[in-house]
């Protein structure tokens, strides 16, 4: 986002805050939130070991109780592919709820595993990942800007969706 001015960032799903902290280097007003209290507790412990401020705090990013927007960045990498259906849908609504009319949503996410059955891939519907319903799902609410896909160093078919 170095293209963007710092404003109001949420790191959803933001395990111990590395992303939390390099938002926070740049000038961004950052609030971290996980569901994992270990990992809030790590981030804590990092910010206040390199002397910045953010907020950081157990939460369910399908609820994000307690937060208020508007928030210019939501940022998720990896957290709302490996959500239920039904969590996706009250995570698509608490993000629009929290993210500034004109803000942006920066998504990584890796897609479901697919095998060859009859000359035709299917997807694993038991494996976390995204597929084309939940694609469809963020278009009906979210303007998609762009998608960048590629592999991860395990060879999982991954991409960056703004």
């Amino acid at each position: 986002m170095e293209n963007h001015n710092p404003g109001r960032a949420i790191d959803i799903g933001c395990g111990t805050g590395t992303n939390v902290i390099t938002l926070a280097r740049s000038g961004w007003q950052v609030t971290g939130v996980d569901f994992a209290p270990r990992a809030i507790n790590l981030a804590k412990q990092k910010l206040k070991k390199e002397g910045l401020q953010a907020d950081a705090s157990v939460n369910d990013a399908t609820k994000l109780d307690g937060i208020t927007g508007p928030f210019n960045l939501a940022l998720d990498i990896g957290c709302f592919h490996a959500i239920s259906k039904d969590g996706q849908r009250k995570y698509l609504y608490q993000l629009d709820r929290v993210l500034a009319p004109s803000g942006f949503w920066l998504m990584y996410g890796f897609f479901k595993p697919s095998t060859l059955h009859s000359g035709r891939f299917d997807t694993l519907s038991a494996a976390p990942g995204l597929d084309e319903a939940d694609l469809s799902r963020i278009s009906a609410q979210l303007t998609p800007i762009s998608r960048r896909d590629g592999f991860d160093k395990r060879e999982r078919h991954s991409a960056w969706f703004l």
